[in-house]
């Protein structure tokens, strides 16, 4: 879905979305219940625990020290050749990848996550054109459907489109 704005050798070369301190635990990716099943079936090592009604990746054992800062990969990622998952495969939190919808003043937002560093070289002007033509509104369709994966707002985040229905 970023492919507007971004190549997909950034994002392999980076890597930095599939990799999580234990402090960012909560940006993991959520999947549905049929595309976990699928994975686990097709994945052995994958490993995921329940968070509402969606799932996440457990990497909970991949940390080997207690410190916040250590990071721990996805199961679903290959230092050389990025994510393994085919795009019918991959979590709807992946494809939007650095996009986030979140619940801010009891509203729904598409906000960026902050941390993405090839879109941080871009102006955030080239993130909300891509948001208002009709990547948000793909974004709020999917999250009534799976309303477990709208996550609570973080501060910092910019908000770059706003639902009031």
């Amino acid at each position: 879905m970023l492919s507007k704005v971004l190549s997909k050798s950034q994002c392999a070369d980076c890597g930095f979305c599939c990799v999580f301190r234990r402090q960012s635990r909560w940006e993991t990716p959520l999947f549905t219940e049929d595309n976990r099943n699928a994975l686990t079936e097709k994945f052995k090592n994958a490993k995921f625990r329940q968070v509402g009604d969606m799932y996440t990746i457990n990497i909970d054992g991949e940390y080997k020290t207690e410190s916040e800062d250590e990071e721990a990969p996805c199961f679903f990622l290959d230092r050389n050749k990025g994510c393994i998952l085919g795009d019918d495969e991959k979590p709807f939190d992946c494809k939007i990848w650095p996009l986030r919808i979140m619940l801010k003043d009891e509203k729904l937002v598409i906000a960026l996550t902050p941390t993405c560093k090839e879109i941080n070289k871009l102006p955030i002007e080239r993130m909300e054109a891509l948001v208002k033509d009709g990547l948000g509104r793909a974004i709020y369709e999917e999250s009534k459907k799976h309303p477990g994966m709208i996550k609570e707002y973080r501060e910092g985040f910019p908000v770059l489109m706003e639902f009031n229905d």
